[in-house]
């Protein structure tokens, strides 16, 4: 597993716009070395923003869309097209603008899917679709290029809470009936899921974010927070505005 790195941004809008110039440039890289790429989206505001500031950019041309995989790391156990599930947020903010295939987009299930209310089995579903799009790789879980995660104001990511036995969870994806922000179902990406992508990139904007992010990177937090559990096989890297950074260790801030 790799080490963390982090990259401090001025603000705001500068980190969403490199966050989005670094993601197009790892796609591209991604379908060079292996003629497809596979990203794990994440909600959020800073998310939104990463994902407008993506569709502005020239270069986003120079990626084959059809060719890329989209996932998600957790989803609001809500009905779909609700303005609340992060699947509506991303497509309204970008995927619907670009050429991607709909069968290489992978969106967790709807609380008026196929399933209805079961969160259990949304949760089993989407784990039965992450295998059966890793058999062409060989491997117990699909190849994901980059991961994208934002960190909640109590070191969260995806719909991993600290001090929640879904932290423990071995699973795939599992199911979360008693979130402790709402609404109280979701489904998720496990830690281990979410460890198998070969880069997790951690994105943090605002001081409210400041006292996980500084726990986490400092390594007082690394029995709690699941923030500071998670670990890309390649890359792990946080990408924060100054303000998320005010209280990460002066050794590891630096400035982009």
């Amino acid at each position: 597993m790799s080490e963390a790195s982090v990259a401090v941004h001025a603000d705001a809008d500068l980190l969403a716009q490199a966050v989005a110039a670094r993601l197009v440039v790892r796609l591209l890289d991604a379908q060079a070395d292996r003629g497809r790429a596979s990203v794990v989206l994440t909600g959020g505001r800073i998310a939104a923003a990463v994902y407008r500031a993506v569709g502005e950019l020239p270069a986003r041309h120079a990626v084959d869309w059809s060719r890329v995989d989209v996932w998600w790391g957790d989803e609001r156990f809500l009905p779909a097209g609700d303005p609340d599930r992060n699947e509506t947020q991303a497509r309204a903010a970008l995927l619907d603008a670009l050429p991607l295939d709909p069968a290489r987009v992978h969106p967790m299930p709807a609380a008026d899917g196929p399933d209805g209310g079961d969160v259990e089995a949304a949760a089993a579903r989407y784990a039965a679709e992450l295998a059966e799009a890793a058999r062409a790789g060989h491997g117990a879980l699909p190849h994901f290029d980059v991961l994208l995660l934002g960190v909640g104001e109590d070191g969260h990511v995806a719909s991993v809470f600290p001090d929640h036995p879904v932290r423990e969870d071995s699973r795939p994806v599992s199911a979360v009936r008693d979130s402790p922000k709402p609404p109280p179902m979701r489904t998720t990406l496990t830690l281990p899921t979410i460890n198998s992508a070969e880069e997790v990139w951690l994105v943090a904007g605002g001081a409210d974010k400041a006292p996980a992010v500084g726990s986490a990177l400092a390594g007082t937090g690394s029995g709690q927070l699941p923030a500071a559990m998670v670990q890309g096989v390649s890359r792990t890297l946080w990408l924060l505005d100054r303000a998320a950074a005010a209280d990460v260790p002066p050794r590891l801030r630096h400035l982009a």
